[in-house]
């Protein structure tokens, strides 16, 4: 990428920041039921076991999209070019 391409940031990018933000919100929002849930099933391991591998699934996929996202970032970082603003208002909704 050069100064003078118009969008120096990648396209799979925001997909990325997108789904992180989405998926950390999430996931920090269910472990306050998820503790319960696992409490109340704790007589049925075939269920706690399953929803520990949900647990550690959607984990994983966080991890998998914070690689992503520090990649994609590192490459933009690399061609030395800034991210626009108004990038980063269209992740977060911001107002106009």
């Amino acid at each position: 990428m050069t100064n003078s391409d118009p969008s120096p940031v990648p396209s799979w990018l925001r997909f990325v920041l997108k789904s992180d933000r989405a998926g950390s919100a999430w996931f920090v929002g269910t472990g306050f039921f998820l503790a319960p849930l696992l409490a109340v099933v704790t007589p049925w391991p075939a269920l706690t076991v399953a929803i520990w591998v949900v647990i550690g699934l959607a984990g994983l996929w966080l991890g998998l999209l914070g690689v992503a996202m520090a990649t994609g970032l590192a490459m933009v970082m690399r061609s030395n070019v800034e991210i626009p603003e108004d990038f980063w208002r269209s992740i977060v909704n911001y107002p106009s």
